[in-house]
């Protein structure tokens, strides 16, 4: 065995050396197949980058087409004039003669009004001196840019006339007038059944806005023009306008009043919501019961989490009354404001829904209760001094009460406000608008005794 080692060691060496070879080929061998297969991957996807990068380049210039198009079919363009439908020619051309008036002065020379900036088919489509069952009851309400948003929801649940007053001011002028177009233009259902009024300083002019195109990429149908007013949302807080400008609430409120020929408007700030079916069910009961002279129809207010989902009815909404997620309006901020609507009597009356609506209660005003209510368009205007934060609805409800007239508490009929009024969400300066609009407040009691001699009644 000994002497026999070296030819076996020398042949295990042989063999070692031979299998050692056949592996580093067959290795070669893997790892040049390898190699070709990782290139025609690569290759492959090198090919594919390059056909998206194509692709997306095209979809890109497409898309640039589109919207210069788009924009061109909006806002003018001789290409434009020719494809667009008649239809939105007209509309287009209405706008520019709107603009082209410069609009008029309200009463105090501070501000320029645009009314009936864009009117809706419904409008546009009335005959003088006619009317129809939509056209009875309005519903107005004003706003800002940043507040407009709220318009999607609101017309969803209301489906009749609406007429919007909004105010703008410097840059949101030009933003306004675009973006209220838009929509008019986009949305069908607010093509239908809003009209448009522009309110802004006696020192800015509403233009048309053909040149600002950078301004307005991306807008292509209804949805994203409100995706665009969303991008506005909460831009200023309360009443607090850059340059400290003042909100003219009761110059809104009256100029979208002024807006519609409805024999009855409800007036209501446009972060509220109605009861579901009120536009119909308010025909019903005027029409099996006709208004007494000189009464108004008081819609219980209240507001509700801001997770909530808004009522329907009067059923939905006084479940949640009861858990504490719905509550009266300016419970914590104002309670005597909105007590005399007796919401115990309200919540405890008529809690399975009929269908029907009708008068549950009447009720005389008293200081300091400022109701939302439906009114007949002769009901007086809302005094246009006040403005910003205090008295702006109290004295409103005052005069009424002076004049004559009756609050009318309707049976299942209401108003939502988005949220609970809580302190400390306010502006910086509501206290001190407050103070001042009280004392405007005592003067505009003491004009009352002038304007209606012959009443007893006092505020």
């Amino acid at each position: 065995m000994l002497a026999g080692a070296p030819g076996q060691n020398q042949l295990l060496c042989f063999w070692t050396c031979f299998v050692n070879s056949r592996i580093q080929v067959f290795s070669g061998m893997h790892l040049s197949k390898k190699c070709s297969v990782f290139k025609v991957v690569l290759s492959a996807l090198l090919i594919v980058a390059l056909l998206q990068l194509i692709y997306l380049s095209f979809l890109s210039r497409f898309h640039g087409k589109q919207q210069r198009y788009r924009y061109s079919e909006l806002f003018g363009g001789s290409a434009a004039k020719k494809n667009a439908h008649p239809e939105k020619n007209t509309r287009k051309e209405r706008l520019r003669y709107s603009l082209s008036t410069g609009g008029i002065f309200d009463n105090s020379g501070q501000y320029r009004v645009y009314k009936n900036l864009i009117k809706s088919d419904f409008t546009t489509n009335q005959k003088p001196g006619s009317h129809s069952n939509s056209d009875i009851l309005t519903l107005a309400t004003h706003t800002t840019i940043n507040n407009l948003h709220h318009l999607e929801s609101l017309l969803e649940r209301w489906q009749n006339p609406l007429s919007v007053a909004i105010f703008a001011h410097g840059e949101d002028v030009k933003f306004a007038t675009a973006l209220v177009y838009a929509l008019s233009f986009f949305c069908p259902h607010i093509q239908a059944l809003v009209d448009f009024h522009l309110v802004c300083l006696s020192g800015e002019t509403a233009g048309f806005p053909e040149q600002d195109q950078e301004h307005f990429v991306g807008l292509e149908d209804c949805a994203s023009v409100f995706s665009r007013l969303e991008t506005h949302r909460d831009k200023y807080q309360n009443y607090a306008i850059s340059g400290n400008i003042s909100y003219p609430n009761n110059l809104l409120r009256n100029v979208a009043r002024g807006g519609t020929e409805s024999s009855y408007i409800l007036v209501i700030d446009i972060d509220m919501m109605p009861s579901a079916d009120l536009h119909q069910q308010f025909l019903g009961m005027i029409l099996r019961r006709p208004p007494a002279n000189e009464e108004v129809f008081v819609l219980p207010a209240f507001e509700i989490r801001h997770a909530r989902k808004i009522p329907s009815t009067k059923a939905e909404l006084v479940q949640l009354y009861q858990v504490g997620e719905v509550r009266p309006f300016y419970e914590e901020l104002c309670p005597r404001c909105q007590a005399p609507t007796n919401y115990s009597q309200w919540v405890n009356s008529h809690v399975r829904e009929t269908g029907t609506l009708e008068v549950a209660y009447t009720l005389n005003w008293v200081d300091p209760w400022e109701p939302f209510y439906i009114g007949a368009r002769i009901v007086p205007l809302y005094d246009e001094n006040f403005k910003q934060y205090g008295f702006n609805r109290i004295s409103q409800a005052c005069e009424l009460h002076v004049a004559g007239y009756r609050f009318s508490v309707l049976s299942s009929a209401f108003v939502v406000h988005r949220g609970f009024k809580i302190q400390g969400e306010f502006h910086a300066k509501k206290e001190e608008e407050n103070k001042q609009n009280r004392v405007l407040f005592r003067s505009f009691k003491e004009g009352l005794k002038t304007k209606y001699p012959s009443s007893t009644r006092r505020c």
